[in-house]
C-alpha cells in the first residue's frame, strides 16, 4: 500500500476512535475540508473543532469499501454509521476525495449521502 493510502487509512482508523491527535497528524497545517453545501473549513484548528460535531455522540463506525489512488489523489468510498445526539442513527455512504502532499492530507472533499438502513 502506498504512503498516501496508508495515511488515509490511519486517518479513517483515528476517526473511528475520535483520536484528535492521530487525525491531526495526518493533515497539513493549511488543510482544507469541504462538505459541499454544508461547510468549507481551513486550517487544523477549524478541522479539529469539527471532528466531534455537536449533532452526534460517540465515535462513528466507518467501513472503507474502495480505496483508489492516482498521482496525489486518493479516493475513499464507504459506509458510515454514527449515533445522533437526538437518539437516532445516521446511516450514510460517502466518497472522500483526498488531495495529498508529502503523504499528508492537504484537502478533503467529503460527499455524504444518508441512506435507509
Amino acid at each position: 500500500m502506498s504512503q498516501n493510502k496508508l495515511t488515509v487509512q490511519r486517518y479513517m482508523d483515528a476517526f473511528t476512535r475520535t483520536d484528535h491527535g492521530k487525525i491531526l497528524s495526518c493533515l497539513t497545517d493549511d488543510v482544507e475540508w469541504l462538505l459541499p453545501g454544508v461547510f468549507h473549513l481551513r486550517g487544523k484548528e477549524a478541522f479539529d473543532k469539527e471532528i466531534e460535531n455537536d449533532a452526534f455522540v460517540g465515535s462513528p463506525t466507518i467501513q472503507i469499501t474502495r480505496l483508489t489512488e492516482e498521482h496525489n489523489i486518493v479516493v475513499a468510498e464507504g459506509i458510515v454509521h454514527a449515533a445522533r445526539r437526538d437518539g437516532g442513527v445516521l446511516h450514510a455512504v460517502f466518497c472522500d476525495v483526498f488531495v495529498m502532499q508529502e503523504a499528508k492530507i492537504k484537502q478533503l472533499t467529503s460527499y455524504l449521502m444518508e441512506v435507509a438502513e
